[in-house]
C-alpha cells in the first residue's frame, strides 16, 4: 500500500498495514477503522488527544504556531475586517457574504428572534436563583417541541432555515433567562437594532427608558462572539456531533452542547478567571499567588493561562487583548480587578517559568475582563459563550448530516473490572 504505516506486534511477529489519509493542512491521519478487525485489539487514547473523529472543512487550528482559521480565513483578518454575523454566515455557507447577502441574513435573523409566547411558562417554572445556563439549556431543548418539523430534514434550504432560527432565538432565550433571575421585566427584541446591539439592549433596557449603548461596547461584545464562533472538535462540538450521530433533533444536539460547555474546564473558564481575580483581592497579593502557581507541591492553578491545544500565544487572545484595553480606556474603568490582571499578565509574559511552559494568556483571560467591564455578571459568561458558539455547532451538525452515511459514535473501552465472579 503506497501511503500507509505498518504496525508489528512484537509478541507474535504479525504485521498490519493501515492507510494514511492526507488533509489540506495539518498532520496526516492513520485510518485505523479496521484496526480491531485486523488485530483483535482496540486503541487507547485517553481524551482523544491523538484521534481525529471526523473529516471537516470548517475550522483549522495549528496549536504549535498559534493559528486559527475559519473556511481558510485567518481569525486576525476576520476580527479586524468583519463582524460576528459575517463569520456566522461564513461558517454556515462556506463563503463570506456579499453586501446583499449580509443584509438578507441580518434581516432573517431579526425576524426570527422572537420566541413562541408559550415558552414564557418555562422561565416561570424555574426558581429565581436558577443558573442562567440551566434555564438556557432547558429552553433550547424545549424549542424542539415547538419546531418538531426540524427532526427530519434532507434539503440544504431546510438546514439553513433551522440554523437561522436557532442562531436568532438563543440570544433572546439568554436575555430572558437573565432577566427572569433578576426579577426584571422581560424586554422583547428590538428589530431596529443589530444582532449584538439587540442582545445588550435586552439585557440592560427597562420599559419606556432610553438605553445608552456605546459603539465600543457593541464592538467588544461582537468580537467576543466572533472569537467563540467555532473552535474545531472541542468537548462541546464533539458532544453536538456525537448526539447528532444518533439522528436526534438538532435543538437537542445544541442543548447537549450547552451542557458540555457549562463545565468550568470549558465554557466556564472565563468565569473562573474573574472569580480568581476577585479572590486575590488586591495587587499586593499577586506575588504570593504567582509563587503558589510555581510551587510544584501546591495544587493551585493560575486561571486564564495556557491552553489544551495552543502551545503558543492563543490567536484569539491577541485580538481580545487589544479590544479589552480599548474598551477599558473608552469607558474609563480603572478598578482593582484590572490592576490585578495587568500585574499578573506583566509577570507571566516575562517570567521564564511560564514562558518555558507555554503558559501564555488565553482567550478566557481577556474575555472575562471584557464581559466584566460590560457589566455582565459572572454567571452569564458561559451563556455569552453559547451565543457565540451556536453558528459553529450548527455548521458542524450540518456537515455531519451532509455526509453520505452517518455512523453512530460508539467508542470502545479498556475493561479493568472483575472477571467471571462466582456467586457466594
Amino acid at each position: 500500500m503506497k501511503n500507509s504505516v505498518t504496525l508489528t506486534d512484537n509478541r507474535n511477529g504479525n504485521s498490519y498495514e493501515f492507510p494514511i489519509l492526507n488533509g489540506t493542512m495539518g498532520p496526516d491521519v492513520i485510518d485505523i477503522s479496521t484496526f480491531f478487525t485486523q488485530t483483535g485489539m482496540f486503541t487507547f487514547d485517553r481524551g482523544y488527544t491523538s484521534t481525529a473523529m471526523c473529516r471537516s472543512s470548517i475550522t483549522y487550528i495549528d496549536g504549535l504556531k498559534g493559528e486559527l482559521m475559519h473556511r481558510g480565513y485567518d481569525i486576525a483578518y476576520l476580527a479586524e475586517n468583519k463582524t460576528y454575523l459575517d463569520v456566522a454566515y461564513l461558517l454556515l455557507n462556506k463563503e463570506l457574504p456579499s453586501k446583499e447577502q449580509f443584509l438578507e441574513f441580518k434581516s432573517e435573523l431579526k425576524k426570527r428572534s422572537y420566541i413562541h409566547e408559550g415558552m414564557m411558562k418555562i422561565f416561570d417554572a424555574f426558581p429565581s436563583g436558577a443558573h442562567p445556563m440551566a434555564v438556557l439549556q432547558a429552553s433550547v431543548s424545549a424549542l424542539s417541541a415547538f419546531y418538531s418539523d426540524h427532526l427530519n430534514m434532507n434539503k440544504p434550504e431546510e438546514y439553513k432555515e433551522m440554523a437561522m432560527r436557532i442562531i436568532a432565538k438563543i440570544p433572546t432565550l439568554a436575555a430572558f433567562s437573565y432577566r427572569h433571575k433578576k426579577g426584571y421585566p422581560i424586554i422583547y427584541p428590538n428589530l431596529d437594532r443589530g444582532f449584538t446591539e439587540n442582545f445588550l439592549y435586552m439585557l440592560r433596557a427597562y420599559p419606556y427608558e432610553h438605553v445608552d449603548l456605546k459603539p465600543v461596547e457593541i464592538k467588544a461584545l461582537d468580537t467576543v462572539f466572533m472569537l467563540h464562533a467555532d473552535h474545531e472538535q472541542n468537548a462541546s462540538t464533539t458532544t453536538v456531533r456525537t448526539v447528532g450521530s444518533t439522528h436526534a433533533h438538532p435543538y437537542a444536539c445544541i442543548a447537549a452542547g450547552i451542557g458540555a460547555l457549562w463545565g468550568h474546564a470549558h465554557g466556564g473558564a472565563n468565569e473562573g478567571v474573574i472569580r480568581q481575580l476577585e479572590a486575590i483581592g488586591t495587587v499586593d497579593n499577586v506575588d504570593k499567588i504567582i509563587a503558589r502557581a510555581k510551587d510544584k507541591n501546591d495544587p493551585f492553578r493560575l486561571m486564564g493561562f495556557g491552553h489544551r491545544v495552543y502551545k503558543n500565544f492563543d490567536p484569539r487572545a491577541k485580538v481580545l487583548k487589544s479590544m479589552c484595553y480599548q474598551l477599558l480606556d473608552e469607558i474609563g474603568i480603572n478598578s482593582e480587578l484590572i490592576k490585578i490582571a495587568n500585574r499578573i499578565e506583566e509577570i507571566v509574559l516575562n517570567d521564564e517559568y511560564f514562558i518555558s511552559r507555554n503558559l501564555y494568556p488565553n482567550v478566557d483571560f481577556y474575555s472575562g475582563l471584557i464581559l466584566k467591564a460590560l457589566g455582565i455578571p459572572n454567571d452569564m459568561f458561559a451563556v455569552i459563550f453559547v451565543i457565540g458558539r451556536t453558528p459553529g455547532w450548527i455548521s458542524q451538525w450540518i456537515e455531519l448530516k451532509e455526509q453520505d452515511t452517518i455512523k453512530i459514535v460508539r467508542p470502545r473501552q479498556l475493561y479493568v473490572g472483575h472477571t467471571n465472579r462466582t456467586p457466594k
